[in-house]
């Protein structure tokens, strides 16, 4: 439970500072149509612990992210290896084995997401 808190505290300061910076804004389309990979990483805060232990329980709130960007699969890995989610500690080997522990049935298996798989 302290960690998922401390993880939320830091997933807020990062987005004030992308808000300060300007980064908020997005002027074309990109893996996630006109909404940026690192703003869209904090819509998977309940995912946190999850994304770095293989053997955490993932959350019902997680999951729904999860499913909601998983339509996308190009969005799901741009999220899943943006630049808040490497900053806050994410695995990427670990988060890309959400969506098989959420047992979400149409998730894009065997997709490549950069270096990594989805299962």
């Amino acid at each position: 439970m302290a960690a998922s808190m401390k993880m939320l505290h830091l997933f807020s300061g990062v987005l004030v500072v992308l808000v300060l910076l300007g980064l908020s804004e997005v002027h074309g389309a990109g893996e996630c149509g006109k909404a940026n990979p690192d703003m869209e990483a904090f819509k998977l805060a309940p995912c946190a612990s999850a994304a770095q232990d293989e053997n955490a329980s993932v959350s019902r709130s997680c999951c729904a992210q999860v499913k909601k960007l998983g339509k996308n699969p190009k969005c799901l890995c741009a999220v899943m290896l943006s630049n808040t989610a490497k900053s806050s500690g994410i695995k990427p080997e670990i988060a890309m084995t959400i969506p098989k522990r959420c047992n979400i049935a149409d998730r894009p298996v065997g997709y490549h997401c950069g270096a990594y798989t989805l299962p």
